[in-house]
């Protein structure tokens, strides 16, 4: 989505004839359907017309196209200000331009970090303007197929309008990115090289042709973390992170170097689905390991460790990968700060206790921080799906408090799923009944949702759509017995009235299901699929979850006796009827936001239930 596009004499039009900012923010009500926030709006006002000044140059040709907010497919992220052409030799040529109203700002010892005042926010970390600028870059690189095949170059700089140079922007640390992204900074002489920048990558204009095909280009296949962990083992850098991701992984190395045993740290790290949080902890995992550290990547579900072991088979010995990954129950009998760092993902899905039986241990959030100097906790509150979670935020903090250790709370926000909508999840949280939130519809453009009206249907564009990459599977809420456990034969799901039969894929694939040939018939639990990720995920909803007078509303009797996530909620009902009740609401409404997240491209749905009429 670009939510301007022009040429530079219509731009220039704009500015002179109109208000610039007026005229961005009604195309940008028109494309999201979202009236822009305020500061938004000064913001353009500002760095639109300082690009403006910039372009008044004869050399830049009046047909060089112009992008403004130009979104980054599969991302939340948008690039502020963006111009297309040729160079002298006639190769397609983009100019990233990352526009900042800043006026002062200091070094942070952190790789890529600044610390500046962010849009009249108290001063913060984030990414130094050369690194965002260039990280973009890698990302529309990395998403967009016209970018790729056309041998377009992306050439990424930044624009600091207000800041006259202190020599803490351009400072020796952040020399790797700003030879990647230059900055240029208040003042004539300033103003002269960043024009001298654009006229040397865009000597030809094109009418913004290159623009509007890359928006409109096809979306390269998507990068899944558990294809990509091989590689990243060996060194490579397969995801770059951007803005709250680069944060919170050079603040919990920072956090791992400083800890000790009198010194013991934890990170909370809460982050919704697609945040990254998975994607930044195993580049922890990695980093750390390197740097010499003895580090495990824990996590309660079987799943996730299941499928990173099976990609790392034949890279690396079964010892070495047995090294790096733990299940969360078996820290009850390690030694007090025998590793150095534990990176726990999933972290709402830890037990109060451990084994089979439930009968070892005291607490999984306090053994892990007991066991290490360096505890990071990837956290989702919106996430637990059982009454035996107990990791939710809070809680992993009291915990860390009670062990003397030095907290540090950080978020990841930037929606790297559901074709980068942030829309999507919030629409989820308002249509599940999880919270209310002004987000009563999505751009449906960028993601595939339907509502498909029988479950046969489904599992067939599922099946049609998994036959591009095998990853798009089949889920739905536990609501039928686990009827095939006994008889192989026995179908589990069953919906008469389409007369769709389907087995659960609990036995044959187990952990596996979601990567294993064949699975795609079988349809998924929240056991199998959280923490992980597809391409294309239906959803059958069953009847724990019916809409009654257009009101999502939770019946935990229709889940199967079979179902370990709400077992012994009637005794719970008698001891604490209203606080359990309250439980059961949260995980019936997370299991099914977790469902309908695992997909990067499409959501497709079917109610199973004749309650369910309002149309999403």
């Amino acid at each position: 989505m670009i939510v301007y596009h022009a040429t530079k004499s219509k731009f220039l039009h704009d500015c002179d004839h109109d208000q610039i900012e007026d005229v961005v923010s009604a195309a940008y009500v028109q494309k999201t359907g979202r009236y822009a926030s305020t500061p938004e709006f000064k913001a353009w006002r500002n760095s639109l017309t300082a690009m403006a000044r910039v372009l008044r140059d004869g050399g830049i040709p009046d047909d060089v196209g112009v992008g403004i907010e130009f979104g980054i497919p599969q991302t939340a992220k948008r690039v502020d200000f963006i111009l297309s052409g040729k160079a002298e030799d006639g190769t397609p040529h983009v100019v990233i331009v990352e526009l900042k109203q800043w006026s002062t700002s200091r070094i942070s010892e952190k790789d890529g970090i600044l610390i500046a005042n962010r849009g009249g926010r108290a001063e913060t970390e984030g990414t130094h303007p050369s690194y965002q600028a260039w990280s973009y870059a890698a990302l529309l690189n990395g998403f967009n197929e016209a970018v790729y095949e056309s041998g377009t170059e992306l050439r990424p700089c930044a624009y600091l309008h207000n800041y006259k140079d202190d020599g803490v922007i351009r400072n020796a640390h952040y020399a790797a990115y700003l030879d990647k992204a230059p900055v240029f900074l208040d003042g004539n002489d300033e103003l002269a090289k960043l024009r001298a920048f654009i006229r040397q990558h865009v000597r030809q204009g094109d009418n913004g042709t290159l623009l509007f095909e890359i928006e409109k280009g096809r979306i390269r296949p998507s990068k899944m973390l558990a294809d990509s962990l091989a590689k990243m083992l060996k060194g490579n850098e397969e995801f770059v992170l951007v803005d709250d991701q680069k944060v919170v992984y050079e603040t919990c190395l920072a956090r791992a170097a400083q800890a000790s045993d009198a010194r013991k740290q934890v990170i909370i790290v809460k982050g919704g689905p697609g945040t990254g949080k998975s994607v930044v902890a195993v580049n922890l995992l990695v980093e750390l390991t390197k740097r010499g550290q003895l580090t495990k990547y824990v996590s309660k579900n079987a799943a996730p460790r299941a499928v990173y072991k099976q990609k790392l088979a034949g890279h690396l010995r079964q010892v070495e990968i047995g090294n790096l990954f733990a299940g969360s129950g078996g820290f009850h009998e390690a030694e007090p700060n025998v590793f150095d760092t534990l990176v726990v993902d999933e972290a709402h899905r830890l037990n109060e206790k451990s084994g089979l039986y439930g009968n070892l241990g005291q607490n999984q959030i306090m053994e892990l921080i007991r066991s290490a100097r360096c505890t990071v906790f990837f956290a989702d509150d919106d996430q637990i799906v059982t009454l035996s979670d107990i990791g939710r935020t809070e809680e992993l903090e009291r915990w860390a408090r009670a062990a003397g250790a030095e907290v540090t709370r950080l978020e990841l926000a930037s929606q790297f799923r559901c074709a980068g909508s942030d829309g999507y999840i919030a629409w989820l949280d308002n249509f599940l009944g999880i919270r209310e939130s002004a987000n009563t519809d999505f751009d449906r453009d960028s993601f595939d949702f339907r509502i498909v009206a029988s479950p046969v249907k489904l599992h067939d564009l599922i099946r049609e759509k998994n036959k591009l990459n095998n990853k798009a599977r089949v889920v739905a809420g536990y609501c039928w017995d686990w009827k095939s456990k006994k008889e192989p034969k026995a179908w589990d799901i069953e919906i008469p009235e389409y007369g769709y039969k389907a087995q659960w894929n609990l036995d044959k694939d187990g952990s596996l299901w979601i990567v294993a040939p064949g699975s795609v018939e079988q349809v998924g639990c929240i056991h199998t699929c959280q923490g992980l990720e597809l391409d294309y995920v239906g959803v059958i909803i069953g009847p724990d979850l019916r809409w009654i007078d257009g009101k999502p509303m939770v019946f935990p009797d229709s889940r199967s006796r079979m179902d370990r996530s709400v077992r012994g909620y009637k005794t719970l009902m008698k001891e604490d009827p209203d606080a359990t009740r309250e439980r059961l609401e949260v995980i019936v409404r997370n299991t099914y936001k977790t469902l309908m997240s695992r997909g990067m491209k499409g959501c497709y749905l079917h109610f199973t239930t004749p309650h369910t009429s309002r149309r999403p």
